[in-house]
C-alpha cells in the first residue's frame, strides 16, 4: 500500500493519500483547496487514480479541495450522511466501507467535534485517520458546530481506543509539528482522554477551553457544506491556458517538449545555462535567449511580463529554480521545460549549435 501524509502550514491540516499499488486506485482524505493541484500532481507522479475524496468532517478552518479534484480527476466525493453537506456523490454511515483496489477503509461514526465526524480505519487496523476527534495528546474542540463533549468522550473510548494498541493514529490537525501517535500511546499519555480520565473530568475540561473561533469559520463552513464548490470559477483557479502544462509536486508548472514544439502562440524561451553550454554539444532551441541563472535576477526586466516564458537548462533542474525566481519577481505565466535539453534531444526535436 502507498501512504502519504501531506501538510497545509496555514491551517495546520493534514491531507492523506492512500493507494493500492497493484490496481493504481487511491483515496484522498481531507484535501485542502489551496493544495488540490499538489495532490493531483502527486497522484499522477505515483501512477495513482483517485476513486474518491473523503472528509472526516465539515471543516471550519479551511475550504476543502474535493470539488476541484472531482472536476479535474473525476473522483467521487464522500462525506458523512450526518454532516448536512450537499453535492456529495456518496453519504457515509457507520460501518460503511470505502474501497480502493483490494484495500478498504472502514467508516466509524465519531461525533463530538461536529455531528458528522468520521474516523476511517484501514482494513487491517494498522492505522486510523481520526479527523478532529482524537488528536495527538489532545482532542478536537466541542464548543461550536454541533459540538458535544459527552458524545466525543464516547466516540473516542468506544470507536478509537478500542482498536489494537499498535494501531497508528493520524489526526486531521496538529499545531506542534507532531505527525502520528498510536492507540496505546493515547490511552496512556493523552491528558484529556487517557484511561484514567473519567467522563466528568473530560466534560469539565472541554467546557473551560475558552478558545477563539477559527478565523475562517464564516467562510469555510458554508463552502464545505457544498463540498468546496465555488460560487464562481475564477480564471486563476484552473490550469493556465496559454499552453498544455502539468503541475508538479515541486510546486511549478512544466511543459512537455512535444507541447512546446507544437506551440504557435508567442512564447519567450529563456535558456539559463552557461554560455559554453548554450553553444556546446547539446545546442539550444531556436529562438531561445541566453540568460544564465546567476544573472537572471538582475535581468528580469529584460523579459516581457505579458508573454509567457519557458525556462530551459540541461536537465530541467536549474530551469525549475529559474521558474521560482521569475514567479517571485512577479511573472505569472512561467513554465519549465520538462527534462531540459536532454529530453528535447532524446525526443528528436530540432536544435541549433555551433557544433552542428
Amino acid at each position: 500500500m502507498i501512504f502519504r501524509q501531506l501538510f497545509d502550514p496555514t491551517s495546520s491540516t493534514y491531507t492523506y493519500l492512500l493507494g493500492d499499488a497493484a490496481s493504481g486506485e487511491a483515496l484522498v482524505v481531507d484535501p485542502v483547496l489551496e493544495h488540490w493541484q499538489r495532490d493531483a500532481a502527486l497522484l499522477r507522479e505515483l501512477g495513482l487514480t483517485p476513486v474518491a475524496t473523503l472528509e472526516t468532517h465539515v471543516h471550519a478552518d479551511h475550504v476543502t479541495g474535493a470539488w476541484w479534484l472531482k472536476r479535474e480527476l473525476g473522483c467521487e466525493i464522500a462525506v458523512s450522511a450526518a454532516s448536512g453537506a450537499e453535492g456529495a456523490d456518496r453519504l457515509l454511515r457507520h460501518d460503511d466501507r470505502v474501497s480502493f483496489g483490494s484495500r478498504h477503509l472502514q467508516v466509524r461514526a465519531t461525533p463530538g467535534h461536529t455531528r458528522g465526524c468520521l474516523t476511517y480505519v484501514l482494513d487491517d487496523a494498522s492505522l486510523a485517520l481520526t479527523g478532529d476527534c482524537l488528536m495527538i495528546r489532545g482532542t478536537g474542540r466541542t464548543d461550536f458546530q454541533q459540538g458535544d463533549a459527552r458524545a466525543m468522550f464516547r466516540s473516542i473510548r468506544d470507536q478509537i481506543l478500542t482498536l489494537p494498541g499498535e494501531c497508528l493514529i493520524y489526526p486531521a490537525h496538529d499545531y506542534r509539528g507532531l505527525t502520528a501517535s498510536s492507540v496505546a500511546e493515547e490511552r496512556r499519555l493523552n491528558p484529556r482522554i487517557a484511561d484514567r480520565v473519567g467522563e466528568g473530568d473530560f466534560v469539565g475540561f472541554m467546557s473551560n477551553l475558552n478558545l477563539p473561533h477559527p478565523k475562517l469559520l464564516e467562510v469555510a463552513v458554508p463552502a464545505n457544506l457544498r463540498v468546496g464548490r465555488p460560487d464562481a470559477i475564477g480564471p486563476s483557479a484552473a490550469a493556465p491556458r496559454w499552453a498544455a502544462l502539468r503541475f508538479t509536486v515541486a510546486g511549478i508548472w512544466e511543459i512537455e517538449p512535444a507541447a512546446l514544439a507544437e506551440m504557435s502562440a508567442p512564447v519567450q524561451l529563456v535558456d539559463v545555462r552557461d554560455p559554453e553550454e548554450f553553444t556546446g554539444p547539446l545546442g539550444h532551441i531556436r529562438g531561445a535567449r541566453l540568460i544564465p541563472l546567476d544573472q537572471l535576477a538582475c535581468r528580469v526586466d529584460d523579459l516581457s511580463r505579458t508573454t509567457p516564458v519557458v525556462t530551459i537548462c540541461r536537465s530541467g533542474a536549474r530551469s525549475a529554480q529559474a521558474v521560482v525566481l521569475l514567479q517571485r519577481a512577479g511573472l505569472e505565466q512561467v513554465a519549465n521545460l520538462s527534462g531540459g535539453m536532454l529530453r528535447w534531444i532524446a525526443e528528436h526535436h530540432a536544435v541549433e549549435s555551433a557544433h552542428r
